[in-house]
């Protein structure tokens, strides 16, 4: 399994990184909101099958 930072071998005490360093990058990453999860238009309902039509 390659570390999703560097691309070397993880180490077991890190895994699923390499290195602490690369472990610390990541929650640095996540912290600063380099990654984030796509959230939904709050105009569209999730699951349509049981929303009534939208009128015009």
């Amino acid at each position: 399994m390659a570390c999703p930072i560097c691309r070397n071998e993880t180490a077991r005490d890190y895994r699923p990184f390499c290195s602490r360093r690369c472990a610390d990058i990541d929650l640095g990453r996540w912290m600063n909101g380099a990654y984030a999860v796509p959230a939904q238009d709050e105009e569209e309902p999730s699951d349509t099958t049981d929303a009534p039509p939208k009128p015009h």
